[in-house]
């Protein structure tokens, strides 16, 4: 089994964090240069580990995972499944070692979007082929609408911005919330994309949700969700999504149960469409203003049924300085709920505290 992670935790226990992971794959006989994407994320109870994101590969035969590199520098996995080729990088940034003062923030972002698609194209595939990305921005209430001008640009470059009138939406989904990498750039970025063997990519959809206006309406370019439906399964990355309605205004404000209710309601909908619940949550990462509001996001969770609700909980902005709560998401349904099948694909979450 192959696995790759994120980690969040403040930055000022990185060192130790690393080094705890870097026993743990020794023990286990896996390869400390397997690529992470650490990002500042504090745990609501103050200093240390939030929690860490594990994606594992049980592959098939030998050759069907493998590192992705950037020069000699591990930057990703790849691995195939059912006939296509899943690419995932991570900790894709900008100028490395450069100033992350305001006026070259947007430069950092256009040079980490650069930077992923060349990769990408060294891989066999290009940016059109991305189905799903995370952003991690410092200081982002400081700067997004710069940093979504930039996006909107370099997705145009990439011809998957939509124009007016245009049906078919293209645009990935993702997350954009604040979070410092320990490198210098101002922003860094992972992402998912998939291409084909014999045309036989699975079926990519992205998503829109009837209770939410599409984000790229109010200028940030991303879908509300994206479905990708393999023969066996659909798994379902839902966007970060917050109490945003259907004109792209915040509700209840200075709420925060009302926030957290309304997101829940807005995810149900979107996944809902697709013959997915909230039970089918196979991952979430949950962010929250206030450490307080953790508490509460728990609280209502168990009074939803989701007594174990697979998610770490971060101290985080997100993109919009009234909006106290956040939840990315992954669903996982099996066509056959009558069986055990193995996905070959798996994610799991540790949130404790350290």
């Amino acid at each position: 089994m192959w696995w790759f992670a994120n980690a969040f935790s403040g930055l000022s226990v990185e060192p130790s964090v690393m080094a705890a992971r870097h026993r743990a794959l020794r023990t286990c006989g896996i390869s400390a240069d397997n690529p992470v994407t650490y990002i500042q994320g504090n745990p609501p109870w103050g200093e240390g580990l939030a929690g860490t994101i594990i994606h594992a590969v049980s592959p098939n035969r030998s050759g069907d995972v493998w590192t992705i590199t950037d020069g000699e520098d591990p930057c990703g996995r790849g691995w195939r499944r059912n006939g296509s080729t899943y690419l995932l990088l991570q900790d894709i940034s900008g100028k490395h070692g450069s100033s992350g003062a305001n006026g070259s923030r947007p430069l950092h972002a256009r040079q980490m979007l650069d930077h992923a698609e060349r990769i990408l194209r060294e891989n066999g595939a290009s940016y059109g082929d991305v189905v799903r990305t995370w952003f991690y921005l410092s200081d982002i209430l400081d700067w997004y609408a710069a940093f979504n001008k930039v996006r909107n640009e370099k997705y145009a470059e990439f011809g998957i911005m939509p124009g007016l009138g245009d049906g078919d939406l293209l645009l990935p989904a993702s997350t954009g919330v604040s979070g410092k990498p320990p490198s210098a750039s101002a922003v860094t970025m992972d992402l998912i994309a998939i291409i084909g063997e014999h045309g036989n990519r699975p079926s990519v959809k992205q998503l829109t949700n009837t209770a939410q206006l599409d984000a790229f309406r109010y200028g940030s370019a991303f879908s509300r969700g994206a479905l990708i439906q393999e023969s066996d399964v659909s798994l379902i990355e839902v966007s970060g999504t917050a109490a945003i309605d259907h004109r792209g205004k915040s509700q209840f404000i200075d709420d925060v149960r009302g926030q957290i209710n309304c997101t829940f309601e807005k995810i149900e909908k979107l996944i809902g469409k697709e013959g997915a619940g909230l039970r089918d949550i196979a991952a979430a990462t949950v962010f929250v203003k206030r450490p307080e509001h953790a508490e509460t996001f728990w609280r209502m969770s168990t009074e939803l049924g989701l007594e174990e609700f697979p998610a770490v909980c971060v101290v985080a902005d997100v993109c919009r300085e009234e909006l106290l709560f956040e939840i990315d998401a992954e669903a996982v349904v099996h066509f056959d709920k009558g069986t055990e099948k193995s996905l070959n694909y798996s994610k799991k979450e540790v949130n404790k505290e350290t």
